[in-house]
C-alpha cells in the first residue's frame, strides 16, 4: 500500500492544469533507532538547552536566533523579522522552462519524490506533459516552497509517473576543479587499459537492490529479535572482507592485473 501524499496541489504547463499529488521517493523509517536511558532507572533521557555560561537551563521562551559575527558576539534576529521573509506557501508547480536531462549533473540532486495525478480527471494531462519530456529528452524547471524553503525542482518522466527532484543551492555544490586541479594529465598505457577493460568485463553485472543492504541494520535487527526472546545474542566478531586489509605498495601494476584477471576467471562458489 504506497504511503499517503505529503503535499497536493497542481501541476502547470502554460495553459494545461492537472492536480497531483507528491510524496518523498525514499524514506528511514525502517532504520533501527534508538532512545536514551537512564542505565540506572530505564527512564527516557530528555535533552534541554543549557545557557553555555551560567550552565543553567534555558526556558523556551527565552530562546532567540543569533548569528555569530565574532567571537562570542552575536547579531540577534526577532521573530517577526524571520517572519517577514517566509515565503508564502504555493500549491502549484508551474514549469517555466525546460533544460536537457543530460545537461544537469547528478551532483545537484538532493532529494527524490514521486509525483502522481490526483484523481482520474487530470490523469490525460499529466500523461501528455510527462510523454512530452521523454519524447524529448527534456526535464521541466520550476520552483516550489517546501520543507520551509522556496527550491528550485527539476521534473523527471519516470515510468508512469514523474520523480520531482529538490535540486541543491548554488553554494552548497563546491567547484570540483578546487580538488581534482592538482591531479597530473597522463595517458594510460593502452596495455594498462586493455587490463582493466578486461577486468571490468568480468566484474559487470546488473544492478539489484541487494548491492546497497545494510549489514550493520540487518545485524542490529537480529541482537533485537533475540533479546525480545529472551536469547542471548550471539556477539561473535565480524568476519574479515577482503577490504580489511590496508593494501601493500602495488610495484607492478601489469603483474597486479594479470594476476587480477587470472584470479576472477577461476569459478568461484560464492560468484
Amino acid at each position: 500500500m504506497a504511503p499517503r501524499s505529503f503535499w497536493k496541489g497542481y501541476l502547470k504547463l502554460s495553459l494545461v492544469t492537472c492536480p497531483v499529488s507528491m510524496m518523498p521517493a525514499t524514506s528511514e523509517s525502517q532504520k533501527v533507532r534508538f532512545h536514551t536511558l537512564n542505565a540506572k532507572t530505564g527512564n527516557r533521557v530528555v535533552s534541554q538547552y543549557i545557557d553555555a555560561e551560567t550552565e543553567t537551563p534555558v526556558d523556551a521562551d527565552d530562546e532567540v536566533k543569533g548569528y555569530q559575527r565574532g567571537e562570542d558576539e552575536y547579531v540577534v534576529l526577532e521573530d517577526d523579522e524571520l517572519d517577514s521573509i517566509a515565503l508564502e506557501s504555493t500549491r502549484t508547480i508551474d514549469i517555466d522552462t525546460f533544460v536537457s536531462h543530460e545537461s544537469i549533473e547528478w551532483i545537484w540532486y538532493d532529494k527524490p519524490h514521486y509525483l502522481t495525478p490526483s484523481g482520474q480527471v487530470g490523469e490525460e494531462a499529466f500523461s501528455v506533459i510527462r510523454e512530452a519530456m521523454a519524447a524529448t529528452g527534456t526535464v521541466g524547471m520550476s520552483r516550489l516552497v517546501l520543507y520551509r524553503r522556496e527550491r528550485a525542482v527539476m521534473l523527471e518522466p519516470r515510468d508512469k509517473g514523474i520523480v520531482l527532484w529538490t535540486l541543491r543551492y548554488g553554494d552548497e555544490v563546491r567547484p570540483q576543479a578546487e580538488y581534482f586541479s592538482g591531479i597530473k594529465e597522463s595517458k594510460p598505457d593502452s596495455k594498462l587499459m586493455a587490463l582493466i577493460k578486461t577486468l571490468i568485463d568480468e566484474r559487470t553485472t546488473a544492478w539489484d537492490p541487494a548491492m546497497v543492504n545494510d549489514p550493520v541494520q540487518e545485524r542490529l535487527l537480529d541482537i533485537i529479535a533475540s533479546k525480545k526472546k529472551g536469547r542471548k545474542p550471539s556477539t561473535k566478531a565480524k568476519s574479515k572482507t577482503d577490504g580489511d586489509d590496508a593494501p601493500s605498495n602495488v610495484i607492478n601494476i601489469m603483474d597486479a592485473l594479470r594476476k587480477s584477471i587470472r584470479a576472477d576467471s577461476k569459478p568461484s562458489k560464492t560468484r
